[in-house]
């Protein structure tokens, strides 16, 4: 293995005791117990007197109590064991949620060669309650060691699965030997990217025959969802493919449309969806939940497209955006996805109106029984790492589901997909320890999960709180506030180096 280069000790932060007195029925005396180390696996961990929100789209229990076991949750009802456990959280007024999954990541360590510490993506994921990411083509490598580093626990970091990018060759044959040659590797699935339509057989093909997991981006080509849909896919991201294959002949590009240029195709990709025969999509998509083709949206990537002055103006640019990141964001053709010269009034009109047939097509799969779940694509279009997660839960909800289902998309429906539903995605005895314990209720404020927190009124008064406090990936306990303050770092020391 290569050496990892990002040194990242863990910091022993001692919280304080609990203050808790003996939990109900258990006998047991809680009072002095301590709280977690940050980064540091204890044996046994309790969290106390907590709304759980197990994450299958039923409501709230509680309030209770979560015994995590080493990397396990042991029982979740209230505390009656004999011994005291090692660790105590105290989750009175507080809401647990399982460990959320990011189905759309990418593993950056540079921005148009300017270096990010890995460091800085890892915190910002954990920070904002995401303990898994499905990487979708991120040097395969790099990729594959940060993996086993987190696996072992011997960085902060998301437990990762690894889709590796199938590159375009010229034969079906050398196609599927690059399947055979990332399997080998020990990638965990596929991420297929536009191809025409013997290379994207040939892949599938062999990726089915392997029992290997796909994902595709297929952007405007001669394949579109129907072909998803026949050879197998297990998820499509974004929307492309799936407009397209409900039009009426093709869609209507001007005479000097130039694909490869992102003005012009990010322009008209806003005036796809009105060109769809709504027949022929729920058609689409009926045949997409018979194959149980799963649907990663990412509303959140594009959102910039339908207004991009806000884009350009999160308020938590001002402390934690990396001047990598800043400078790519930057409009310039040589960016992908920083396509925003000369964006008009008239653009934004087109994709907003994008966004509600968008909207409405993705409420009406999951309506009928098709798989929704949540990714971000952070690191282009104004999108940071972590933040455009919590992002995606707030548009799904503006799509039309519940808060409760926005959670089970970013939970369960992930693991699900992944393959992992029977050890992830759920507060449930026997299933991993991943969790994060949120200030306040996100069913009833989705933005009470930003790890800067969020404005609230309460009693008549304005405040700030909210935040996840604690994020539990693995069994081991990462402060929230802690991971943040490191994020702040990393970024000032790197806005102090630019300026030398």
């Amino acid at each position: 293995m290569k050496q990892f280069l990002v040194v990242v000790a863990p910091l022993l932060l001692f919280v304080g005791s609990v203050g808790a007195q003996e939990s109900e029925g258990s006998g047991v005396d809680l009072a002095g117990v301590p709280a977690p180390s940050h980064g540091v696996r204890p044996e046994s961990l309790l969290v106390r007197n907590v709304m759980v929100i197990r994450g299958n789209g039923n409501p709230p229990t509680g309030p209770t109590d979560v015994l995590v076991t080493g990397n396990t949750i042991d029982r979740v009802g209230r505390f009656r064991g004999k011994q005291a456990p090692k660790t105590v959280l105290d989750g009175t007024g507080k809401f647990i949620v399982p460990g959320f999954i990011n189905m759309h990541a990418h593993l950056q360590e540079e921005r148009l060669g300017n270096p990010m510490p890995v460091e800085y993506v890892l915190n910002l994921w954990l920070a904002s309650g995401i303990t898994t990411i499905r990487d979708v083509g991120s040097k395969l490598d790099r990729t594959l060691e940060i993996q086993e580093l987190s696996a072992r626990g011997e960085i902060p970091a998301p437990r990762v699965f690894v889709y590796a990018w199938v590159p375009r060759t010229e034969t079906p044959d050398e196609i599927r030997e690059k399947v055979r040659e990332l399997h080998r590797k020990g990638a965990d699935g596929l991420k297929i990217y536009s191809l025409d339509r013997d290379l994207l057989e040939a892949a599938m093909g062999e990726a089915n025959r392997l029992g290997l997991r796909a994902t595709t981006h297929i952007g405007v080509e001669e394949t579109n969802a129907w072909d998803s849909i026949r050879l197998g896919m297990t998820s499509i991201e974004h929307w492309y493919g799936i407009p397209d294959a409900a039009l009426d002949g093709l869609q209507k590009f001007p005479a000097d449309f130039s694909y490869s240029n992102e003005v012009d195709r990010f322009r008209y990709a806003g005036r796809l969806w009105r060109e769809a025969n709504p027949e022929k999509l729920r058609k689409v998509l009926q045949a997409m939940v018979d194959a149980n083709v799963a649907w990663d949206p990412t509303f959140a990537i594009y959102e910039a497209s339908r207004d991009v002055v806000r884009a350009r103006n999160k308020p938590w640019f001002k402390d934690y955006l990396h001047p990598a990141l800043e400078e790519f964001f930057e409009p310039s053709l040589g960016s992908h996805g920083s396509y925003f010269m000369g964006w008009s009034n008239t653009d934004e009109v087109y994709w907003r109106e994008n966004y509600q047939i968008w909207f409405d097509a993705v409420l009406q799969f999951s309506r009928m029984g098709g798989m929704v779940t949540t990714g971000e694509d952070a690191g282009f279009i104004y999108v940071m790492q972590g933040f455009g997660f919590l992002r995606e839960l707030e548009l799904q909800e503006e799509a039309g589901f519940q808060t409760l289902e926005v959670l089970k998309h970013a939970s369960l429906n992930g693991a699900t997909v992944l393959g992992q539903e029977h050890i992830l995605g759920q507060i449930r005895p026997g299933y991993k320890a991943d969790m994060a314990l949120v200030n306040g209720n996100p069913i009833a404020n989705l933005r009470v999960l930003y790890p800067t927190g969020t404005d609230l009124y309460v009693d008549g008064k304005a405040s700030h709180g909210g935040a996840i406090e604690w994020t539990i990936k693995d069994g081991i306990p990462y402060h929230g506030p802690t991971l943040l303050a490191r994020v702040k770092e990393i970024v000032a020391d790197a806005r102090a180096k630019k300026k030398e």
